[in-house]
């Protein structure tokens, strides 16, 4: 089975944001087409996609803000869970912070996200005890 990780071009639009409907990542307030847009567009950010066998069966949202590194978006398409192929979206998100001298890695869980939470605590991420806190500006 031939396995490729790679960053998104432009042409990955249509895929990607595929992927994130088919695996509930995207939400009727967040505008997902403009974040793979604004992701493509910085020159902190990209989206990685994996392939296995020509076919888009992950990705992940990766960024440095200056101060520590953010991932989102990591997708997983269903019937490909299981596989280790969250493990390897991780990995390569991690190889990219690195690369750019992150000194830490952050994400943002759903609360009630118990499947999400506890696969990140697997892979020795820690839930830790911080408040979130937004306001949108659009």
């Amino acid at each position: 089975m031939g396995s490729v990780t790679r960053r998104a071009g432009v042409g990955d639009c249509d895929a990607v944001l595929s992927l994130w409907e088919t695996c509930g990542l995207t939400r009727p307030w967040n505008d997902a087409s403009a974040d793979f847009r604004r992701a493509m567009d910085g020159a902190t950010s990209d989206v990685l996609c994996l392939e296995r066998d020509g076919n888009l069966v992950a990705t992940i949202m990766v960024g440095d803000d200056g101060h520590r590194g953010w991932v989102y978006y990591l997708g997983v398409l269903p019937d490909r869970r299981r596989e280790g192929l969250g493990r390897i979206m991780m990995e390569a998100a991690e190889r990219w912070l690195r690369e750019r001298n992150a000194p830490k890695i952050q994400l943002m869980v759903r609360d009630d996200n118990e499947q999400a939470i506890g696969f990140y605590k697997a892979l020795g991420y820690d839930v830790q005890p911080v408040v979130t806190i937004g306001r949108r500006l659009d």
